[in-house]
């Protein structure tokens, strides 16, 4: 059974005779896969009214623990956003109640943004949405299959860390595995 992808890669062959149809093939349903995985999700947040950037928020200062509790820094880091990107988010997030900011007793200049209550539950009633988005994606496979899928994905990732930190302390790429069952 052909998939989209295959005849993605079934037109460039002819156009770009070099391209690898494995690499192609691997890359290129991870993108889509993605795509399906986010516009899901994104629907499925809709319904229970937040947005994606919204929810991304929210997942950041609840995976740190009780309180819940980050700077606007670390935030703006973790979520990869100028400090104006995130002084807007966080405004729109504490005009809804979802949060609130604070000063640092132990340092005023700093601004502590912290879950609210609301915030909490919203995430809270959430987060199974994105399990169940999740698990609809891969229960097509066997568990035995996921496992696999996991290692193989696992070896990527770790592959490309590998290079990316190389890159950064300014030293060669890091060779990757030949293949991926090798």
């Amino acid at each position: 059974m052909k998939d989209l992808v295959d005849e993605h890669i079934e037109l460039w062959s002819r156009e770009l005779p070099d391209l690898d149809p494995r690499v192609e093939g691997i890359v290129t349903r991870i993108q889509v896969l993605e795509r399906h995985r986010r516009h899901q999700l994104e629907q499925a947040l809709a319904a229970q009214g937040l947005k994606m950037w919204e929810f991304k928020t929210l997942h950041i200062l609840r995976r740190g623990g009780a309180p819940y509790r980050a700077t606007a820094t670390e935030l703006a880091a973790a979520l990869d956003l100028s400090p104006a990107a995130m002084t807007k988010r966080l405004d729109n997030l504490e005009h809804d109640g979802l949060l609130r900011r604070s000063h640092d007793a132990a340092d005023r200049r700093r601004v502590l943004i912290t879950l609210t209550e609301a915030g909490l539950r919203a995430w809270e009633n959430t987060i199974s949405v994105q399990d169940r988005v999740e698990r609809q994606l891969v229960d097509v496979l066997r568990p035995d299959e996921q496992d696999q899928l996991v290692s193989l994905l696992r070896r990527l990732l770790l592959a490309a860390e590998r290079r990316g930190q190389a890159r950064r302390a300014g030293a060669p790429a890091a060779p990757g595995p030949a293949t991926l069952t090798g």
